[in-house]
């Protein structure tokens, strides 16, 4: 190196000593994201991914075969509940029409009770057809435990 007509501690001064040359930060160096880190994911586990998202004819028939039951059942039910629906307002309806025919049965027979003069019936029967009350010693009085009714053609008992 002598050769040359410099010094080895020149050499090194002019080399070991010069600033190095700093580039200036750029803005977008800052600014630039980190690059996101995907998961690394095992063989057997992409596989089972695949698998599950890949839909085969089986799977697809299975699913559609499903889907329509769910639709039938779906279908029955919302009838089934119009059915009901529609009998309880029958029902509803039937018991307003009873009510309204009780009602017009007992102003029937209130109607008839009042027009009813008991005192013109005992009148006709006492003056015009001679009727008279009954004594005490011509009424029978007997209790019947067989049944609940009297029947016509049976006898009636001696005391």
């Amino acid at each position: 190196m002598a050769a040359r007509g410099k010094s080895p501690v020149r050499q090194e001064y002019i080399y070991g000593n010069t600033a190095r040359v700093v580039e200036p930060v750029r803005e977008e160096k800052k600014h630039r994201q980190k690059p996101v880190r995907r998961r690394v994911v095992s063989y057997t586990v992409w596989r089972n991914q695949e698998k599950a998202l890949h839909m085969n004819f089986p799977y697809v028939l299975l699913l559609t075969v499903a889907s329509f039951c769910v639709l039938v059942i779906c279908v029955n039910y919302l009838q089934i509940q119009s059915t009901i629906s529609a009998r309880l307002d029958n029902i509803e309806r039937l018991e307003k029409n009873v009510e309204l025919l009780k009602a017009e049965n007992d102003a029937t027979e209130t109607r008839i009770n009042t027009s009813i003069d008991l005192d013109y019936i005992y009148k006709v029967a006492t003056e015009e057809l001679g009727m008279v009350y009954a004594n005490r010693d011509q009424v029978l009085l007997y209790d019947k435990t067989e049944s609940e009714y009297v029947r016509q053609d049976e006898d009636i008992p001696t005391q």
